[in-house]
C-alpha cells in the first residue's frame, strides 16, 4: 500500500491541543483547511521539542534569509480555542521533519506515522511512494510563531510541579523523593 501524505499548503488552523484531565492528557496536533481536519496523536515531549526547534528555525531564517519573522504573535493569530471535535486520530507521530521553503517563504512541518522499523531520512519532506503516512503543513513565519507559543501554553497547562523535586503534583497527593518518601502532615505538631 502506498503512503498517504496529507498536505496543508494554506491551513486555516494548525494547533497543539489535548484531550483529558491533567495527568491523563492525550496530546494532538490538528491541521484544518477548508472542510478537512486531520488530527494526529503526539507525545508531550515531542510537542516541546517541536516548539523549541520551530523557534530556533525562525531565528535562523530571519538571520540567514532576511525573512520577516515577528517577535510576538500578532493578535489575529492567537488561538485559544479547543481542538475541533470530533478528534479522530489519523496516526501516532513517530518522526518529525522541519524545514524552510524559500519559494513560498514558509516553514514546513512534516509529521510521519510511527513505524515498526527505522525511518529512512530521505522520506522526510519528500513525496516518495514508499514510507510512512504523513501530514505536511506549510506555515507563514507568524503562524509558526503562533503555533510554538500555543504549544508551550498547552504543555505548561498540566499539573503544577512540586517546588522541591519538580515532579508533577497529583490532586490525590505527592510523595516527594526529596523528603525521603514522607508526607508532611500539616496538622501534626499543632497543639
Amino acid at each position: 500500500m502506498s503512503r498517504v501524505i496529507h498536505v496543508f499548503r494554506q491551513p486555516d488552523r494548525f494547533v497543539a491541543g489535548t484531550v483529558g484531565e491533567p495527568g491523563d492528557r492525550t496530546f494532538y496536533l490538528q491541521a484544518s483547511e477548508d472542510v478537512r481536519t486531520i488530527s494526529v496523536t503526539i507525545e508531550k515531549q515531542q510537542v516541546v521539542v517541536l516548539a523549541e526547534r520551530l523557534s530556533s528555525l525562525l531565528e535562523e531564517v530571519a538571520s540567514r534569509f532576511g525573512a520577516d519573522v515577528p517577535d510576538d504573535v500578532p493578535d489575529d493569530l492567537v488561538d485559544v480555542d479547543p481542538l475541533t471535535v470530533p478528534v479522530e486520530e489519523e496516526f501516532r507521530v513517530g518522526t518529525m521533519g522541519l524545514g524552510w521553503d524559500a519559494d513560498s517563504s514558509a516553514v514546513v512541518i512534516e509529521l510521519l506515522a510511527i513505524t515498526e522499523g527505522e525511518v529512512d531520512e530521505t522520506v522526510v519532506l519528500d513525496d516518495t511512494e514508499e514510507g510512512p503516512d504523513a501530514v505536511r503543513v506549510f506555515l507563514s513565519p507568524a503562524a509558526a510563531r503562533a503555533f510554538a507559543e500555543r504549544a508551550d501554553r498547552v504543555v505548561n497547562a498540566g499539573r503544577k510541579p512540586c517546588p522541591l523535586c519538580g515532579e508533577p503534583l497529583d490532586p490525590t497527593g505527592h510523595i516527594c523523593p526529596r523528603q525521603n518518601g514522607y508526607r508532611r502532615d500539616t496538622e501534626a505538631g499543632e497543639d
